[in-house]
């Protein structure tokens, strides 16, 4: 039996995300069939499983570096990647505000994991929640995770029992929040996101005790308890909780109107920005002001914003005001027959998801007709969100581009999730941008699939790719010893040339690749390098090698000053 931590330590910290989105992986389909308001999109415990996913993730990241080492990681960075996961990785409202309770939390616990450590950090979470919600409703996650924080403070014992308090306080207030808000006990309901904050904290109690929380059996979708006059709460239990008459959850409204009635905004509207602070006050004023579900999390520089409005234009130019906005999700709402349902066009027949380095190539890619995903410097796109971009596709065959060795395994499993959705993927294993450009060029919709998938796969085969990267620090390559600052250039991915400035080490990779010959190359420029380094390089090709094209496109904010392609 594996030793119990004494604290919340990196390893219980990883553990805890892994038990969080096992929980979730559980009950996510019984909460989306009974997510019915404020919009019955039916995604609530999706989003909540596509938030911690990420930030599980991070946490293996981290992991994944100390790999060669002989201790865990730090207990900060574990924490720490864990906030940033979720963050970069939310999805809707309830997984909004599932980030922000663990940036709270992350924000106490880099500095100790212990039962001192842990009251403070449910105390700064709930707090911090709260404040990123425009207009915080009783009734719903937040209630859950201020009764979790109540909860925690009466125990001045060891750390099982604080986590264990916890989640027995936010049993107890999930089962309450019919009372608390209207529109639930008309329905005769509990909240569906505070459903979800007690699968986590049910996780973390079995990361800290070795044990799984006492669970009843859950009540669900054919499953229901015996109405009772009233929506009056009955004995069945969901996950733990006692369910009231009918038998569904439905994720409270956080910032929504109690009536019905009201047809609500037209789009939901999400994005990453990177603003300041101050920037960010404002941003909330006018989004307040063109919508409601409004939630902004984050700090430091990066922020989660979630918004529902009619004018989606108007919420993006809110956020280029405010500062860089991107990976900007906006799905329409269309009112039918008095309930909010998502618009669905008839599907059609293929598309191309590629997931792209950086802002310039997105937009080159989007042009071509292909969908979308931007992995930023360190932050690789998850599953689901890959899965995410496939539906956003909408079409019954998709080829599905992932561009970077690492993402092999999660784009599999992307592929395998929306194959079980009745999607007819191919997914053709590109390991740089350079080859997913090459592929979606000899794109024909109108051909075979399987055709098109053979042209696509023998373009991207026949395309070597370079990058120009900075070391980080002293280190063996296959190329020597380099230094910190030094300019490596990676050819398929292994390090063939150390340089000491961009140009020259470009130069070196340009004519070790085509020694071997090739007739186009591809140059992808970072959005720091000069337009005069490219005609600088096409004219060192156009003069050593007569019978090679170049072409140029601008990558915007990406991790590599320079990619390059040679076909």
């Amino acid at each position: 039996m594996p030793q119990l931590p004494d604290d919340l330590d990196a390893v219980a910290v990883r553990t805890w995300c892994s038990l969080a989105l096992e929980a979730l992986g559980r009950e996510r389909a019984e909460i989306d069939a009974i997510n019915v308001y404020p919009i019955a999109d039916g995604d609530t415990g999706t989003n909540l499983y596509l938030t911690v996913e990420s930030a599980a993730a991070a946490v293996e990241a981290v992991f994944a570096a100390h790999e060669t080492g002989t201790t865990a990681p730090a207990t900060a960075d574990a924490v720490r990647a864990m906030a940033h996961g979720a963050l970069i990785g939310a999805r809707g409202n309830s997984g909004t505000i599932l980030a922000q309770l663990l940036r709270g939390m992350a924000g106490v616990l880099a500095d100790g994991g212990d039962a001192a450590h842990l009251r403070l950090a449910l105390i700064r979470a709930a707090a911090a929640a709260r404040q990123a919600v425009a207009h915080p409703v009783e009734g719903t996650v937040l209630t859950v995770a201020s009764a979790a924080a109540e909860a925690a403070q009466g125990e001045e014992r060891e750390l099982r029992a604080v986590v264990s308090a916890a989640y027995e306080g936010a049993r107890a207030a999930l089962a309450k929040t019919p009372e608390q808000l209207a529109v639930l006990g008309r329905a005769g309901v509990v909240d569906a996101g505070g459903r979800g904050l007690v699968a986590v904290l049910g996780a973390l109690v079995e990361a800290v005790t070795g044990q799984a929380p006492v669970r009843g059996p859950r009540t669900g979708p054919g499953k229901v308890a015996a109405p009772v006059d009233g929506g009056s709460v009955v004995g069945l239990p969901v996950g733990g909780v006692p369910v009231p008459a009918g038998g569904a959850l439905v994720e409270g409204p956080l910032d929504c109107p109690e009536d019905l009635d009201g047809g609500g905004p037209a789009f939901e509207v999400i994005y990453l920005l990177e603003a300041r602070d101050e920037q960010v006050d404002r941003l909330r004023t006018r989004l307040d002001a063109l919508g409601d579900s409004l939630v902004v999390v984050g700090g430091d520089g990066l922020w989660h914003v979630h918004v529902h409005v009619d004018d989606a234009g108007a919420a993006v130019e809110a956020g280029v005001e405010a500062g860089r906005p991107y990976r900007i999700r906006i799905t329409h709402f269309a009112t039918e027959s008095g309930h909010d349902v998502r618009v669905q066009a008839e599907p059609a027949q293929r598309a191309v998801v590629v997931v792209v380095p950086g802002d310039g190539l997105a937009g080159l890619c989007t042009e071509a007709g292909a969908t979308t995903v931007i992995a930023r410097p360190g932050e690789p796109p998850a599953s689901g969100e890959l899965v995410d971009a496939i539906r956003r596709a909408h079409a019954r065959e998709v080829v599905l581009l992932p561009n970077d060795a690492a993402l092999r395994h999660t784009a599999a499993a992307a592929a395998e999730q929306a194959r079980t959705e009745g999607v007819r993927v191919a997914l053709v294993p590109t390991r740089a941008a350079v080859q997913g450009i090459a592929a979606l060029a000899v794109h024909e919709p109108d051909r075979g699939f399987d055709e098109d998938v053979v042209a696509m796969t023998a373009a991207a085969g026949a395309t070597r790719y370079a990058e120009l990267a900075v070391a980080e620090r002293q280190s063996w390559t296959m190329a020597g010893i380099c230094q910190a600052g030094d300019i490596l250039g990676l050819i398929d991915g292994d390090v063939a040339v150390i340089g000491a400035d961009v140009p020259a080490t470009a130069r070196t990779v340009l004519d070790r690749m085509l020694a071997a010959g090739g007739e186009l190359v591809t140059l992808v420029l970072g959005e720091d390098v000069p337009d005069a380094m490219a005609d600088a390089l096409e004219e060192h090709v156009r003069e050593g090698y007569l019978a090679v094209d170049t072409v140029v496109y601008r990558g915007g904010h990406q991790r590599a000053p320079l990619l390059i392609g040679v076909e």
